[in-house]
């Protein structure tokens, strides 16, 4: 599918408990599912970018040159000491591509995140700049949580 299809096809929808599309609003009630992608073009690569924000959760897809699923990735915060824990929900262990940003995501958030990632395994690059591109939509989108202040 080429990049400018994909990106019409799914541009920012929002759907109600029933299935229903509805036009996009700045805020996700209860029972609503927000949808945002773009396309994001780094030197002669195609990155293709969906979140979906469930109401705790935050499920992102990057798709290099393709509309492959690739590995998925579970991460969210654990107890006692609130580290976060990161699982291979699809695909080998082999290839953590994914795993990294996840864990991240679950840092800048505070939300569980499901990622799933198809970038290359050689290509550190290019994790990065989809990374950098995911946080800044993520922060435009208003999903970070404020930083907390420290007292001396």
């Amino acid at each position: 599918m080429a990049s400018k299809e994909l990106e019409g096809n799914l541009s920012e929808l929002q759907i109600g408990e029933n299935g229903e599309r509805k036009p996009v609003e700045d805020d996700v009630s209860e029972g609503e599912v927000k949808v945002s992608c773009f396309t994001e073009d780094f030197q002669d690569v195609t990155l293709h970018f969906q979140i979906v924000n469930f109401s705790k959760q935050i499920y992102a897809w990057i798709g290099c040159n393709s509309a492959k699923l690739g590995h998925l990735y579970a991460a969210a915060t654990t107890r006692p000491n609130n580290n976060v824990s990161v699982t291979s929900l699809l695909g080998g262990t082999s290839d953590n591509t994914g795993s990294s940003i996840a864990r991240r995501i679950v840092l800048k958030t505070g939300l569980n995140v499901v990622i799933a990632c198809n970038i290359p395994k050689d290509s550190p690059m290019l994790e990065a700049t989809a990374e950098r591109k995911l946080v800044e939509r993520l922060a435009s989108l208003g999903y970070f949580r404020p930083k907390e202040k420290h007292s001396n």
